[in-house]
């Protein structure tokens, strides 16, 4: 059969057609190609929030992100945490030796830093920018001079190394407006730099089973309990881990802990004696069960003992979290489990103190100033009690506040997502 010769133009838009075709089936592959972020998170878990903040950013990547890879490269997910996060997320793959990390390294398009009390993994992020020039990004952490655990300032090279770091960051979210302000007047360059919520804000860990159990052999019924948090000026790790007593930190301790704690006693009988609610002294890291026993259980009468549940040992998020969505709301001087309680829309009052950062002013942030108690400030000291009846008095009310609060925090998750998702790819 005889063809006519193919134009130099039929030829031309011919070899046209194939190579487009060819090259909409590259872009197809490669858009298929998932991405892959490397989260460096999980601090410790010897406190319920430090685990609080990988399920948290965790269950915002599986939102916003749905397609992406996730590598959780953790300091400790011992202590059954690991079984945890597993169950909540059976697509999540761990890094746990440096094969593990290599191939990370190798494979993952962006790193993120989740949230925590500072820059906490910096020269982890360090390593990834010598090793492959990748983007990465930093999610929801406290900027200070001071170490979180630390009573001495950081010195300033140190400093400048933080700052110079997080100039680099394709983002840096920072978790209360005066870490953000402080980057800002200290040179830090990052092209967004925002308020961006706690990741824990997300976390969405429940073990009901375990929560309605402990519930029953207590006589707590669902939206009759608060819950109560001690805490010390500084955590004695030195009691639950292997580390050398910290005199200094020990006497500022002994010193305040009956000022920072007597308020929360007084609204523990206001509460006992005006409305027919229960207590429920419960703790947020290993340390706060003597804590807890000493300055609030042991000092209330043996009638005030008959509505006051102590608890007795440490519990891992999903439980707390599943307890706390069962109550009427949480009081305290802890920072993450109030965090969690709003974002599940249960009223959560937050007192702070010098030693703790400025973590706390992200109640302000999130329109909760109300809620935000500065107990280096005598008159909010004197204010807690008839804080915290107003909130057991009224429940209508209090959920009418936590939800402005969580509203707040669901509509920066969008926003600060979205550029995620955009600098992932």
């Amino acid at each position: 059969m005889n063809r006519e010769p193919l134009s130099r133009r039929s030829a031309l838009s011919r070899l046209g057609l194939t190579f487009g075709a060819s090259l909409g089936w590259r872009r197809s592959a490669a858009a298929e190609t998932p991405k892959r972020v490397l989260l460096r998170s999980s601090w410790q878990t010897v406190n319920i929030g430090d685990i609080a903040h990988t399920p948290g950013v965790l269950h915002l990547l599986e939102q916003y992100l749905p397609e992406a890879e996730i590598t959780l490269w953790p300091s400790r997910i011992d202590n059954g945490v690991e079984d945890l996060l597993s169950a909540r997320f059976p697509r999540l793959r761990f890094v746990k030796g440096p094969q593990d990390l290599e191939r990370a390294f190798a494979e993952s398009d962006f790193l993120l830093h989740g949230s925590g009390p500072s820059l906490v993994a910096q020269k982890d992020v360090e390593r990834w920018i010598e090793a492959t020039k990748k983007p990465y990004g930093v999610y929801g952490i406290t900027l200070s001079r001071r170490g979180s655990t630390s009573t001495t300032d950081i010195s300033d090279d140190a400093f400048a190394k933080t700052i110079a770091i997080l100039s680099g960051a394709r983002f840096a979210y920072f978790r209360d407006s005066k870490s953000l302000e402080l980057a800002r007047v200290s040179g830090c360059s990052s092209p967004v730099m925002e308020f961006g919520p706690d990741g824990a804000f997300a976390c969405d860990l429940k073990q009901d089973q375990k929560a309605t159990a402990f519930l029953s052999a207590n006589g707590l019924e669902e939206g009759r309990f608060l819950c109560c948090i001690p805490r010390l000026r500084y955590t004695p790790y030195w009691l639950i881990k292997d580390l050398p007593k910290d005199d200094v930190k020990h006497a500022r301790n002994e010193a305040m802990k009956f000022h920072d704690h007597d308020p929360h006693l007084a609204a523990i009988r206001l509460v006992l004696a005006e409305t027919d609610l229960k207590i429920l002294l419960c703790p947020e890291d290993q340390t706060q069960m003597r804590v807890g026993k000493e300055l609030f259980y042991d000092r209330l009468s043996d009638d005030e003992r008959k509505r006051v549940v102590w608890r007795p040992d440490y519990w891992l998020t999903g439980e707390a979290l599943s307890v706390y969505t069962r109550s009427a709301g949480l009081f305290g001087n802890e920072m993450h489990s109030p965090i969690m309680c709003i974002g599940q829309g249960i009223p959560a009052i937050v007192c702070r103190w010098s030693e703790q950062t400025t973590k706390g002013y992200m109640w302000s942030d999130i329109g909760l100033g109300e809620w935000l108690f500065d107990f280096d400030r005598e008159e909010d000291v004197k204010r807690l009690p008839a804080t915290v009846l107003a909130m057991a008095k009224d429940p209508d009310k209090a959920r009418q506040v936590a939800a402005k609060g969580r509203g707040f925090v669901e509509q920066r998750q969008r926003e600060t997502m979205a550029v995620v998702k955009k600098e992932v790819g």
